[in-house]
């Protein structure tokens, strides 16, 4: 999702609720810090409260219970996904309050447990939130320009999804016209060697001047041709990742066809032509495969952490309650 003027609303009610949050729990736990005088009511118990361990205190409880229902929320984002109608909210206004309720959850998680890890399930709690938190800024933050540098980078975007078809299609390509030549090679053996039984008997030159220049050069130019195929372009084209290959470089692919044009007959050009065409397609596929997974790899990271996280922190909170 690409920040705009729709996220300053929510983005100031999250400074606001983080700024509200700050001030009651320095109010509670350390009034010293405020430049003011602020009660608070006699249900959040005495200032500074008696236990040591704030995430056990009223306040602690309540940042503690409001942060686990946002958790609880950001994983039902994944079920809101699945689920293309529903009468509860469009899925750009959940991704908006997806990404800044639990940005807010950043101040509440703190304040609850006070700026200090005790022990083992809290070091667990915090290192899960950590990793949820900085996979999904870092997700939010490649939504940001990836896009704008795909349309930039890529010639003609595909459907991502079709893009191992494309890729099969290409090779299919490749493979035909390889079996092409291969019958042009035959056609050509068979008329030279009608040619040379009809000279021997007496028949002179069937092909003469320009013309028998013309299809010697041609003749020549399919093996060229076949050999480029087998060793350079249909492995490309073939393979899964090459990204050491010759032909994944643009400009040595460009050169690289500009020098097999130049040694194959006039008549084939068509032919590199869309040999190029083909490498070129593949280049552009592998590169927009690479931005996608890019785009999405954090994912694979922060949808499982991010359901880990909200597991263990229903188990810490039963712990809490059960032992407060």
């Amino acid at each position: 999702m690409v920040l705009d003027r729709r996220h300053i609303p929510w983005a100031l009610v999250t400074l606001l609720a983080s700024v509200a949050a700050g001030v009651l729990y320095a109010a509670n736990f350390h009034p010293g810090w405020l430049p003011f005088e602020f009660k608070l009511p006699a249900q959040f118990g005495p200032v500074p409260p008696i236990r040591n361990t704030v995430g056990g205190t009223p306040l602690g409880l309540i940042f503690g219970t409001i942060a686990l229902l946002i958790f609880i929320f950001a994983v039902a984002l994944g079920i809101r996904r699945k689920r293309r109608v529903s009468p509860l909210g469009n899925r750009q206004t959940w991704l908006r309050a997806h990404i800044w309720l639990t940005t807010l959850t950043i101040p509440l998680v703190f304040f609850h447990c006070g700026f200090k890890f005790g022990g083992p399930m809290t070091v667990t709690l915090m290192l899960l939130y950590g990793i949820v938190m900085v996979s999904g800024f870092w997700g939010l933050g490649m939504q940001q320009f990836m896009p704008r540098l795909m349309t930039e980078r890529l010639a003609r975007e595909v459907v991502f999804e079709q893009i191992p078809h494309l890729k099969t299609m290409l090779v299919a390509s490749a493979e035909r016209l390889r079996r092409e030549l291969q019958s042009a090679a035959r056609a050509a053996t068979e008329v030279h060697a009608a040619s040379a039984a009809h000279a021997h008997h007496g028949g002179g030159a069937v092909v003469e001047g320009s013309a028998a220049v013309n299809l010697e050069q041609a003749d020549q130019s399919i093996p060229v041709i076949r050999r480029f195929l087998d060793e350079e372009c249909l492995p490309y084209l073939r393979k899964e990742r090459l990204k050491r290959h010759s032909l994944n470089d643009s400009r040595v692919s460009d050169d690289t066809f500009r020098l097999l044009k130049q040694n194959v007959a006039e008549v084939y050009h068509p032919e590199v032509e869309e040999m190029q065409r083909w490498c070129d397609e593949r280049r552009m596929m592998d590169v927009q495969t690479r931005m996608q997974h890019w785009l999405h790899v954090w994912l694979i990271i922060h949808a499982p952490v991010s359901f880990a996280l909200v597991v263990i922190t229903l188990w810490h909170a039963w712990i809490a309650l059960t032992y407060l």
